[in-house]
């Protein structure tokens, strides 16, 4: 393996759940399990998960709702049963988790950044996997997608996360294999873009919209991870979550997904 020391993941929701928008529990459990045994190769791990919301309505058994407070409710519900399954799935492997749930603001404003840093050091150091999302109960910024500045499913909150913990390695995994010239969904005569170096204004054009009706993500705001992975000189990875292995395959330097550095 590639010498990481410390790494980032980040899952989406539309690979942490199945069409009904339920738990993927298999998924989870295998990527818990490829998480662990990182962590038992002295790699230090943090987790960025999304799917709180989308939990919560599986959960209550309602469809996804028009109002943010309808939103922000469901979140808190789903944020118990997503945490509930971390812990049991961790402590099966004899790790301890950590939530934490933070705003934009706890990771850009100074002084709040370094509480964030300070709690999360503590934790690697006590080799806990720290489990990150962003506060939906209370933040409105991911809900209200069209909104400029958004974290985009957890994207651009795992690059900031990445960078706040000098992490090497930032890796996204998502419903679709890497970054494309244009949408395969779309384009069959889509190339895989193996590794970029710099962010240019065709790629943003041919990044589209969010990935799926599960998911507040796209291409675009997997572009404004790897923007910032670029500006602080850690290394990002967009890959295929189907399969959590996959990360053994970017941390040995295989040619997959499409890998952001300088």
């Amino acid at each position: 393996m590639k010498d990481y020391k410390r790494i980032v993941v980040k899952v989406g929701t539309s690979t942490l759940t199945d069409s009904k928008g339920r738990l993927n529990l298999r998924l989870m459990d295998k990527l818990v399990l490829v998480l662990s045994d990182l962590k038992n190769n002295d790699i230090e791990v943090v987790l960025v998960t999304s799917g709180a919301i989308g939990t919560g309505l599986a959960a209550l058994n309602k469809p996804k709702p028009a109002y943010v407070q309808s939103k922000q409710a469901a979140a808190a519900v789903g944020q118990c049963r997503l945490m509930h399954i971390y812990d049991k799935l961790f402590t099966e492997y004899n790790y301890n988790v950590a939530q934490i749930l933070v705003t934009r603001s706890d990771l850009t404003e100074l002084n709040r950044n370094e509480a964030v840093l300070k709690t999360l050091k503590e934790l690697l150091k006590w080799k806990v996997v720290p489990i990150i999302n962003e506060n939906d109960s209370v933040s409105q910024e991911e809900i209200h997608s069209s909104r400029q500045n958004v974290f985009g499913d957890n994207d651009t909150l795992s690059a900031l996360v990445a960078a706040l913990v000098k992490a090497d390695l930032l890796v996204l995994l998502t419903d679709i294999d890497a970054f494309y010239t244009a949408d395969p969904r779309e384009n069959p005569d889509a190339k895989r873009i193996p590794r970029v170096t710099d962010i240019t204004d065709k790629m943003k054009l041919a990044s589209g919209g969010a990935g799926s009706a599960r998911g507040t993500g796209g291409m675009i705001t997997k572009l404004a991870a790897a923007e910032i992975a670029l500006e602080k000189g850690f290394t990002m990875a967009v890959a295929h979550g189907k399969d959590p292995a996959v990360l053994y395959k970017i941390l040995n330097g295989e040619d997959i997904g499409t890998i952001f550095e300088r």
